[in-house]
């Protein structure tokens, strides 16, 4: 028996269960596996693996499955044991006789072909389907791009906002928030605070709403918006380039400059845009070299970026740093500055990751 058991819980699978669950019937004869309807060997499985501590996802079965399943139990008492035997051996012989299984319905296929289709193609599926009544809403949002809902995030209600950051991960939930300007972040802050009493069909509700607009928007050509490819391709140009960029979008579109100043993020950014509990982290990740020779070509107005970051780290690795940066001696700007464009790669490699978050402009 408990070999039987063992090899339905590691099959993974209820497709067999769902199909005993067809039939008729409530009374069990003792000893009469064979005179035993689907429905009824089903309640038996079911109660079995349940008594033996397997956890079960009957959740997974269509719904009238599951109060199919819930009334034939309830009509039963007693199975004696050679009809449990006869019973659960019959379960695993349909179990060992399935060669391949296919996900249910629309939403386990796309699940199934995730990172095999692109995210459109998905999109365009769901919207020419129309979305599985039957699927959860919020498990296709778990596995979608995260910057979709920042326009959600942005535009819809507090109390929508707010119950999607709350079903969201925290990790993915936080990231978010750092995106978004200050005073709406704290607006979403304290909606959360009020979604308490909020009804279970209302936040399956606002699921379906958010997977129908995201499955109605157009394709798009780039992953990132015009101000963050800016920003991106700023990051790392010169300094002299990016102050006559930057002069040239004022000219042209001063709103669009000023988001794009907000996007950039550079060395000279690092105080007012990091937590100096992070730093330690951040120098984690960065050759002691790179970081020696970012510090020590940190002259003029960088100077106050390296008292920031030295202040961070422990007294006797700072010391040690700035032994480290008197010997180096004088070091060429270039070199400097590729160095220093290594440290906001690690910072921006850490802030993808969801290690660390940088702190918005505003709530600097």
């Amino acid at each position: 028996m408990s070999d039987a058991l063992t090899k339905f819980e590691t099959s993974g699978n209820l497709p067999e269960l769902a199909d005993m669950s067809v039939g008729d019937g409530c009374d069990v004869p003792a000893g009469r596996a064979k005179r035993l309807s689907r429905k009824q060997k089903a309640a038996i499985i079911v109660r079995l693996l349940l008594s033996e501590g397997v956890a079960l996802k009957l959740s997974d079965l269509p719904e009238t499955v599951q109060t199919e399943l819930a009334h034939q139990m309830s009509s039963m008492r007693f199975v004696d044991r050679a009809t449990l035997k006869s019973v659960v051996d019959e379960f695993v012989d349909e179990i060992e006789a399935v060669g391949l299984s296919f996900p249910g319905g629309l939403e386990g296929a796309l699940s199934l072909l995730d990172g095999t289709i692109g995210a459109d193609t998905a999109a365009r599926i769901r919207k020419a389907q129309g979305f599985s009544s039957s699927a959860d809403p919020w498990a296709t949002i778990a596995g979608m791009d995260p910057s979709l809902m920042l326009p959600i995030l942005e535009e819809e209600s507090d109390e929508v906002a707010a119950v999607v950051l709350s079903k969201l991960k925290v990790a993915t939930s936080a990231a978010l928030l750092g995106q978004i300007p200050g005073p709406r972040a704290r607006k979403l802050a304290y909606a959360i605070s009020l979604t308490g009493g909020i009804e279970p069909e209302v936040v399956d509700r606002i699921g379906r709403a958010v997977v129908d607009r995201i499955a109605a928007q157009p394709p798009r050509a780039f992953d990132e918006e015009p101000v963050e490819r800016v920003g991106a391709i700023l990051n790392f140009a010169p300094g002299a380039t990016r102050d006559e960029v930057l002069t040239g979008l004022d000219e042209d579109d001063a709103g669009f400059a000023e988001e794009v100043r907000r996007a950039i993020f550079t060395f000279a950014n690092i105080p007012e845009r990091i937590d100096p509990r992070d730093i330690p982290k951040i120098m984690r990740d960065v050759d002691q070299a790179v970081l020696i020779t970012a510090l020590a070509g940190a002259t003029g107005p960088l100077e106050p970026v390296a008292d920031f970051i030295l202040s961070a780290l422990s007294k006797r690795m700072a010391d040690q740093i700035r032994d480290e940066m008197t010997n180096l001696g004088t070091v060429k700007p270039k070199d400097a500055e590729a160095a220093m464009n290594t440290i906001i790669t690690a910072v921006r490699d850490l802030e993808g990751a969801g290690e660390i978050l940088l702190i918005v402009g505003d709530e600097a």
